[in-house]
């Protein structure tokens, strides 16, 4: 890895390589103000670039430029560029962390781990979703519902399709919609609350498109609320999962509903009881304080939360990334899961889109 001339307890050097939305929102401030990095590096080929970067820091047009000071690359481009642009960076011997979705494919999955191990390096990712408080206490209070039955997850806004009419609403350049975008942070979730490498061996899924087009619909704090856009991805994401060993799970992922708050839910249904988080992920200003429930033989009572402010999830992925950067372990983790989570996706994309028997042919078939 790339660490050669910083001292155990130096700051990680960091270059933020994107400044789009996520980049110059979520991660560049965040990684500003933590103690534990130094940023040293902003990679952004288009204009504008320069007045984000900070004090000290070079301002590069491409990821290609960056040197073997860099300790940790945090790659935070459109979807579609995130395997190209790691994987050179790792087969450089560069680190790298990638959010949600790592990746497009399971082929591409596979490209990362190759470069990972071509490199000599490794690939961070996250889905801030399980640096929750809230979820954590929900994951905690889930292994005490006996064994787990089902599992009911759901992201629905509001309004809120991300860049209407630009790369996030275009499949090719997105890889999907709803389900790749909020889907993932849920399906990362089910993996925490079911405790572990769960499989799916059975999946079903639909998709709708009613309001992707719709520029009343548009992720008003993300500065995207504009004329109609020409998306051909979904806005709307359900599926049904069963894993190996009899568990169901529900997924819904929605940018834009007929709802009138932006509301994350989360039902785990044990043999002695279940348990709900009702809570808004992400940064929409429209959102529900999160609340948290267990309900046994008819009686439902709260479970204390501790209070914290909107993106805190962001910095909490950030205290733990030197830990685990450091720790030989880590190589291959990352893309394992993120391998895992594309499967499913791709399986439920691929299930939604089959072509379906007429009614009147299964009533046929039934009747013979």
């Amino acid at each position: 890895m790339s660490t050669a001339g910083r001292g155990p307890d130096a700051p990680v050097r960091v270059a933020v390589v994107g400044l789009g939305w996520a980049g110059r929102t979520i991660w560049l401030p965040r990684l500003t103000a933590h103690p534990a990095y130094r940023v040293t590096a902003v990679v952004e080929p288009g204009p504008g670039g320069a007045e984000h970067v900070p004090a000290g820091s070079a301002l590069l047009a491409d990821a290609d430029l960056l040197g073997p000071d860099v300790d940790l690359a945090v790659v935070a481009v459109p979807n579609h560029l995130h395997t190209p642009v790691a994987e050179r960076l790792l087969a450089r011997g560069i680190p790298v962390f990638l959010e949600k979705p790592v990746c497009l494919s399971a082929a591409e999955a596979d490209r990362l781990a190759a470069a990972e191990r071509a490199g000599g390096t490794v690939l961070l990712a996250g889905s801030a979703a399980r640096y929750r408080p809230d979820v954590a206490a929900l994951t905690e209070l889930a292994a005490d519902l006996g064994p787990i039955r089902h599992v009911d997850l759901a992201w629905v806004r509001a309004s809120g399709v991300p860049d209407a009419g630009g790369w996030f609403t275009s499949r090719r350049l997105s890889g999907g919609g709803a389900l790749v975008d909020l889907g993932w942070h849920l399906l990362d979730t089910a993996q925490a609350v079911l405790g572990g490498d769960v499989r799916f061996p059975s999946v079903l899924g639909s998709l709708s498109a009613d309001f992707v087009n719709d520029g009343r619909r548009g992720a008003g704090w993300r500065g995207t609320e504009g004329p109609d856009g020409a998306g051909d991805v979904e806005d709307t994401a359900r599926g049904f999962l069963l894993t190996d060993t009899g568990v169901s799970v529900a997924v819904r992922a929605s940018w834009a509903s007929h709802e009138s708050v932006d509301t994350t839910r989360i039902t785990v249904e044990g043999a002695t009881g279940s348990a709900t988080l009702e809570c808004t992920f992400g940064f929409s200003p429209n959102r529900r304080v999160p609340r948290l429930t267990r309900t046994r033989d008819g009686v439902t009572t709260d479970v204390p939360l501790p209070g914290e402010n909107v993106g805190t999830e962001y910095v909490r992925q950030l205290d733990e990334l030197p830990a685990v950067l450091a720790d030989p372990a880590s190589r291959g983790a990352a893309v394992k899961r993120a391998h895992h989570t594309i499967s499913v996706i791709e399986r439920l994309y691929a299930a939604a889109r089959a072509p379906r028997p007429r009614l009147a042919d299964e009533a046929a078939a039934l009747a013979v």
